[in-house]
């Protein structure tokens, strides 16, 4: 029998934050090249039966990932990570919106700060990203576009994925 694996998705209004705490079977390393090198991302990073892809990708202080979530319909939906600090293997901070083809940011949709971090364990690794909003109406709408039902199915396939690089 497999031991459950932590799962948290907690909103705190008055900070408006969405704090996401994932356990994944599997070591540091991988978890963090699932995070950070774009031909990983793009296996995980969107709700099924979505697909993310990469445009460009600079995974370094200052750096930025720009990548769009591809319906099965060829909907598009574009975002930009541009990261803030990044201490390898142990965690980053990037800015993360919404924005066009070309890499422009829609002031129209939210914005906010993430903060991942990645604590090892003997065979396990504890994910903790928190994701800091402007305003709570930024944060009442993302949860209103569904980011718990999509990030959550994302870290599902996430998990899948690294059952499958582990073999």
């Amino acid at each position: 029998m497999t031991a459950k694996l932590l799962f948290d998705f907690l909103v705190d209004q008055e900070k408006n934050t969405i704090t996401v705490r994932r356990e994944f079977a599997a070591e540091r390393q991988l978890v963090w090249d699932c995070h950070t090198k774009s031909e990983l991302l793009e296996q995980w990073f969107a709700p099924s039966p979505w697909k993310a892809r990469t445009k460009s990708m600079d995974f370094r202080d200052g750096g930025h990932w720009h990548y769009a979530m591809c319906g099965p319909e060829g909907e598009e939906h574009w975002g930009r990570m541009d990261y803030i600090s990044i201490q390898a293997i142990e965690n980053f901070r990037a800015w993360d919106g919404f924005c066009d083809a070309e890499g422009e940011m829609n002031a129209q949709l939210p914005c906010a700060e993430w903060h991942s971090t990645f604590e090892g364990f003997a065979d396990k690794t504890l994910v903790q990203t928190v994701v800091t909003y402007q305003s709570l109406t930024d944060l009442e709408t993302v949860i209103q576009m569904g980011m718990q039902e999509g990030l959550s199915m994302a870290l599902d396939q996430l998990e899948v994925l690294l059952n499958e690089l582990k073999k």
